[in-house]
């Protein structure tokens, strides 16, 4: 199955919600959660999610190398001027999905359009 969810003028973390419930395959009839189901979701229009007060310059962004002193704090300012709106999107999406070993394989039926 394909899902497309256009992005324009929707909260960022509801949009992030909709689409890690649609990659859980929680909307699913025949929902198993040990298994991952044949869909790719697209998120299009990345670029005009809506980010409320002043989440752009006070929240953070954490990347971890996994080396010592690895961490990596930036502001959501920074890495939309240099990754763009789909890192944001990936990373809240990313989040909101089970921490196992399915999470990567579902991160892959993921795509996201500027």
């Amino acid at each position: 199955m394909n899902y497309t969810i256009d992005a324009t003028n929707k909260p960022l973390g509801r949009l992030a919600s909709e689409v890690a419930s649609i990659l859980n395959s929680k909307n699913d009839v025949n929902f198993v959660k040990n298994r991952v189901e044949e869909m790719t979701v697209t998120v299009t229009n990345a670029s005009k999610v809506k980010v409320t007060g002043n989440k752009m310059k006070d929240s953070v962004h954490k990347s971890f190398s996994g080396y010592p002193s690895g961490l990596k704090e930036r502001t959501l300012n920074y890495v939309v001027a240099n990754k763009g709106f789909s890192e944001i999107i990936r990373h809240a999406i990313k989040g909101m999905l089970p921490k196992n070993k399915l999470q990567d394989i579902r991160m892959k039926n993921l795509t996201i359009e500027e």
